[in-house]
């Protein structure tokens, strides 16, 4: 018996920045993604953003233009 199953697609979020690059707990924040800057250090911390499609720790991690930060299946593309 097979079965089939449907994945929804993941929403995407465009975000511009007017720096050179952002901080990924920033961005996050930023994004309405997370609500303090303590909550953003917790899920980075646990492993639960991607940026670039890789699980990334690294909450300063420099985000920069085309690069984007996933978390809770929704995409966040830096412009």
């Amino acid at each position: 018996m097979k079965i089939k199953v449907k994945v929804a697609p993941k929403k995407q979020i465009n975000k511009k920045i007017d720096t050179d690059f952002i901080r990924l707990d920033a961005f996050l924040k930023m994004c309405d993604a997370v609500q303090t800057g303590g909550h953003a250090k917790i899920v980075i911390q646990e492993g639960e953003v991607r940026v670039n499609g890789e699980i990334c720790t690294q909450r300063g991690k420099k985000l920069r233009s085309g690069d984007c930060a996933e978390f809770e299946n929704v995409i966040y593309n830096v412009e």
